[in-house]
């Protein structure tokens, strides 16, 4: 009889079981995720001198990272050190002469006033501090001018990145404008990457993405994940590229994303193929 109990109890636990796990499984959220492809754009910059002249020194090296404001490299000087010289000193020839001929105009301005001295005296008085005045701002512009012009003999980087390109070596002489390097930008990093038009209407600006490379994480084992969130989404469609790889048809018309990734480290590099995975699923889908 207690056997018969213990098999019925068991039973019953067991239909219990299979019931509770039908239900999870009927109400248990359906995965509806898009995937797609793309690979790793980073943004470069042409870094060049903006006055012409001859390298004088090259510090850095193709791969090797710099920091916002590193010099980087310098032209001769001594020819922009001259002008600057020279229009200091203009400067400050012009500025003494300006403060002598407006006091010069202020001591006779009485005598003006009251006739001692003659009309044509007082207008040669007053046409000189106005001229010695703007003489002495041209020189000020002039001297500003000529500064920059040797500040600009030097070279710093504009952002964080990395040298992927160095032009020139030591002693070449360049034009201003002419690149010098190409400076691989850190942030910000993007996966280009398209989606099916069907799919448009469900992604939105800020929305979260999971992105993977193909690189094996040799701790985890498994492909190094980052997070990113859709940042542009192209308001035209076009015909999938041929260097992306998708599910359907090439042919089909699909829409250009750019998905941004902020935790990035110095494994992401251009040109790195991507999976891209936008869960709709998942209600905190969207950062701020």
């Amino acid at each position: 009889m207690k056997k018969k109990k213990l098999i019925t109890i068991a039973i019953l636990i067991f239909i219990f079981g299979m019931i509770l796990l039908i239900y999870h499984l009927l109400n248990r959220p359906k995965t509806n995720i898009i995937k797609t492809y793309g690979n790793i754009e980073i943004r470069q910059v042409d870094l060049s001198f903006q006055v012409d002249g001859i390298i004088k020194n090259l510090y850095v090296e193709e791969g090797d990272y710099v920091k916002k404001g590193q010099l980087l490299a310098e032209l001769i000087d001594k020819d922009y050190l001259a002008n600057y010289n020279q229009a200091l000193y203009l400067e400050q020839s012009s500025k003494a002469k300006a403060k002598d001929d407006l006091e010069k105009y202020k001591r006779n301005l009485p005598l003006c006033s009251d006739g001692t001295i003659s009309k044509q005296e007082c207008d040669t008085l007053l046409n000189n501090k106005d001229y010695s005045s703007a003489t002495y701002k041209k020189n000020k512009e002039n001297r500003i001018f000529q500064k920059n012009q040797l500040e600009y003999t030097k070279m710093y980087a504009p952002q964080d990145g990395i040298i992927t390109t160095r032009v020139h070596e030591i002693g070449a002489r360049v034009s201003k404008n002419q690149i010098v390097y190409v400076l691989s930008l850190n942030k910000p990093v993007w996966i280009r990457t398209y989606i099916k038009e069907t799919d448009l209407g469900n992604i939105k600006y800020n929305q979260k993405a999971k992105i993977y490379t193909d690189t094996i994480d040799p701790i985890t084992k498994k492909k190094k994940e980052y997070t990113g969130y859709i940042g542009y989404i192209s308001p035209v469609a076009e015909f999938t590229p041929k260097t992306v790889q998708t599910e359907d048809l090439r042919a089909d018309l699909v829409y250009r994303i750019r998905v941004y990734v902020y935790d990035v480290d110095k494994y992401l590099r251009q040109g790195m193929p991507t999976s891209v995975e936008i869960d709709l699923n998942d209600k905190k889908d969207e950062l701020h």
